[in-house]
């Protein structure tokens, strides 16, 4: 323990200032932080904008009389009803830079990576959850305000750095319980995971029958939900998760300037494959390793600091630009950086086709595949380079998506295959990039155009604009931002990768050296590939006709995400009333179709419900009461009969009696 923490713990309270907006929980945590004498709550905001001016005075008119401010408790949520007030992430690095001697513990909801990963960007000594135990919040105030960073529930993000000189690594004791809880959780998710896999795997064979599909998918969703009973039952927030998520890259920032504790930098995961070659702002290529796609450790350059030429970074680093030194350019850099390399991240998990619809990338060999997606990143990355020096206004982004969009699919496409890259065709050298850029118009029509909210995302990414999630602006820096950010880039990068193979598979999907070069082997027949190009013939034919009008009448985008697991489908909601009125012919037929059920079902429910209970109650209070007569009818007269038996019986023997 430093000097500092025995100053704090046995002299005198803690001084805390707390900034959060949602009252309940502000007042909450105060009253909870009441029962520790050691603890003392001296500043109390709701506002981001007061915050850092409370700090201050309390720094100037408070030091006379001992008291002063210890540690900032912030709300990651902070601003997050309201886009025009300052967010939470915002806040932060704008009092690493005015008290830098502050240390800054972030409180969340949800300790998701990507959000984990920002909030370290913006300079906060550490991360704690707000749901986590009363025991756990009180150590990680303690350590927070001697000086040693604290990461709960993050991937990787264990305190302490790279090398010595980033501070003590954060060590926790753990019960043996809970220790032996996450040993079971991840022998779990790995026999699981394998399952899935497998599975999958097996449902990409064409042999199968319709009931035999059927009972592989049922199967892989029980499976999936024995994966999500396992992550809630199994869960430890006391431990650091060590196989949820990769450790993510890190790209330095302008904080690192003014920060006495410098954010620590992390391994980048980099595969040689995915990453193809240094770029002065894009994903570059790791240094030679004998275990290639591994990833390797490096170490980042502050913004404005010159890397040599042989050791640049392998992660998306931010370019030294004179000219951006406002505080709206560095927080794009970071947050671009933050983007980037969470998507890099999960690439090195499983990039296998989880959804019900194939993929044009599906055909790729597992290598080719991280190749390309690296690729398109690295390309994004360079066309949000060339907008930002041209100076591209905001309004004109939308006019410029579809050639923003060609653009970049062009420049993957060359680059992929090779600019000067020949096949042997009837005894001739064809090259290959001029013959696959002629099906631009396809492309254009089937992918390029259905990408949804680009211009969207590189406004973000540029001028930190605010995304609208559910009708509702949030502003960048918000973890509902990051969040929608995220599966927007990665659907573009799936999307992309997609529109580069279209192309392959309509003019060279048969030649011999293509499938040996980029094909999977479970696809390399010429009656698999044929299979596999019918299969997509048919998907883009019913995404046309049923699918996408469908889409459109419920008002929502489904997005291809890629997670660690791999690529899988979640829907988002966006207003979509303009289609809706383009539509004409089947999709518009569609579409009618599905208000006349929306319109008819609820009624034909009802009627059937009214008609059933009447035909029960004809059956039950009519005709089996009738059936009931009838049976006691029948048992009456065989009553009688035997009734009527044994008299005629006695009469007999009293006649015969009497006779004698």
């Amino acid at each position: 323990m430093t000097s500092r923490s025995a100053d704090v713990f046995f002299t005198r309270p803690l001084q805390l200032a707390l900034i959060s907006d949602d009252a309940v929980f502000r007042g909450g945590l105060r009253l909870w932080l009441e029962q520790f004498p050691e603890f003392r709550v001296g500043i109390e905001s709701g506002s981001g904008e007061d915050a850092p001016l409370l700090i201050r005075t309390r720094l100037d008119t408070g030091t006379s009389q001992g008291e002063t401010v210890d540690l900032v408790l912030l709300d990651l949520e902070l601003g997050r009803t309201n886009p025009a007030r300052v967010q939470g992430l915002a806040l932060c690095q704008q009092l690493r830079a005015m008290f830098p001697q502050i240390p800054v513990l972030v409180l969340g909801s949800t300790a998701e990576p990507i959000l984990v990963d920002a909030v370290r960007r913006a300079g906060a000594q550490g991360f704690c959850l707000k749901g986590a135990e009363p025991g756990a919040i009180a150590k990680c105030l303690r350590q927070v305000a001697a000086g040693e960073p604290y990461w709960m529930a993050s991937s990787g993000l264990a305190g302490g750095g790279a090398t010595a000189a980033r501070g003590p690594v954060l060590s926790r004791r753990v019960s043996q319980a809970s220790y032996l809880k996450r040993t079971l959780r991840q022998s779990g998710l790995e026999q699981i995971d394998q399952a899935i896999a497998l599975i999958t795997a097996q449902l990409r064979s064409r042999r199968l029958s319709f009931l035999q599909r059927q009972v592989l998918l049922g199967r892989r969703r029980e499976l999936r939900a024995a994966r999500w009973i396992v992550l809630r039952m199994l869960a430890t927030p006391e431990l650091l998760e060590t196989v949820s998520e990769p450790s993510l890259p890190t790209v330095p920032t302008p904080l690192d300037a003014v920060s006495p504790d410098p954010v620590p930098s992390l391994s980048v995961p980099a595969t040689p494959a995915a990453i193809r070659e240094a770029t002065p702002t894009g994903i570059a290529r790791p240094a030679s390793s004998s275990r290639p796609g591994r990833p390797q450790p490096v170490s980042g350059a502050s913004v404005g600091q010159s890397v040599p030429e042989g050791n640049r970074p392998t992660a998306l680093a931010a370019t030294p630009q004179p000219a951006l030194t406002t505080a709206t350019a560095q927080a794009s850099r970071e947050m671009r950086a933050v983007l980037f390399n969470r998507v890099l991240a999960t690439l090195e998990g499983n990039l296998d086709n989880l959804t019900d619809l194939p993929l044009e990338t599906d055909i790729l060999r597992s290598d080719r595949k991280r190749e390309l997606f690296g690729l398109v990143l690295r390309k994004l990355d360079d066309l949000l380079d060339d907008l930002r020096v041209a100076e591209v206004p905001e309004q004109r982004l939308s006019d410029m998506q579809p050639q923003l969009l060609a653009d970049l699919w062009q420049a993957t496409t060359v680059e992929f295959f090779g600019r000067y890259r020949t096949l042997a065709l009837s005894g001739q050298e064809v090259e290959i990039a001029p013959y696959l850029l002629a099906d631009q118009a396809i492309v254009q029509a089937d992918i390029l155009s259905k990408i949804p909210l680009f211009s969207d995302l590189l406004a973000h990414l540029l001028v930190q604009a605010p995304l609208v999630i559910d009708g509702v602006p949030y502003a960048a820096g918000n973890p509902e931002a990051v969040r929608r950010a995220g599966l927007l880039l990665s659907h573009t990068m799936i999307q992309i990768a997609n529109a580069v193979v279209q192309p392959l598979l309509n003019r060279f999907a048969d030649v011999e050296d293509i499938k040996q070069s980029f094909y999977d082997r479970r696809l390399l027949s010429s009656r698999g590939i044929e299979r596999f190009r019918n299969d997509l013939s048919w998907r883009y034919r019913m995404q046309r006709y049923f699918a996408e009008p469908k889409d459109i009448f419920e008002s929502q985008y489904r997005l291809f995400v890629l997670r660690l697991r791999g690529i899988e489908q979640e829907s988002i909601y966006a207003p979509r009333r303009d289609e809706l009125e383009q539509l004409s012919g089947l999709p518009y037929a569609v579409t009618l179709a599905l208000e006349t059920r929306d319109a008819i079902a609820p009624r034909l429910r009802s009627v059937i419900s009214v008609l059933g209970s009447g035909v029960i109650y004809v059956l039950t209070e009519v005709i089996g009461r009738g059936i009931g007569l009838i049976g006691r009818g029948i048992i009456k007269g065989v009553n009688n009969v035997v009734q009527d038996g044994r008299y005629d019986r006695q009469e007999r023997r009293y006649g015969r009696s009497r006779g004698r």
